[in-house]
């Protein structure tokens, strides 16, 4: 048992630890652009700029704590691929959630203006 933990203890110390990147929270809705006002609209839409910006901010930060990680010669290629790996899923994670949510406004915003064109016909 002495030895399992010993093993576990190396294993902890051979990784750098910082503070965690905090994942942003994306907005809680996008409007319905068929029924929402331009004030609904230019409002989801600085939200979801905002979160662009923080998705960027998420990205460069796990990034770093990549660099991080990887510093120094204690860790095997096996352990470097393995904190790669994890890395690059939750950057593409990261980027996709960015991209539908942009995507969803997008396709409200084009429902909204629709509807405007409609409105002034």
């Amino acid at each position: 048992m002495k030895a399992l933990l010993s093993f576990a203890l190396l294993a902890l110390s051979t990784v750098p630890v910082h503070a965690a990147c905090t994942y942003p929270t994306a907005p809680s809705s996008i409007p319905d652009g068929a029924t929402a006002t331009l004030a609904d609209m230019v409002a989801a839409q600085k939200a979801v700029r905002q979160f662009d910006q923080e998705i960027s901010e998420y990205t460069s930060c796990i990034k770093l704590e990549e660099d991080a990680q990887l510093k120094g010669d204690k860790l095997t290629d096996e352990q470097k691929k393995a904190i790669q790996a994890q890395q690059a899923m939750k950057n593409n994670a990261a980027v996709d959630a960015d991209q539908a949510l942009a995507d969803r406004l997008n396709e409200q915003i084009r429902i909204f203006k629709s509807k405007q064109s409609a409105n002034k016909g």
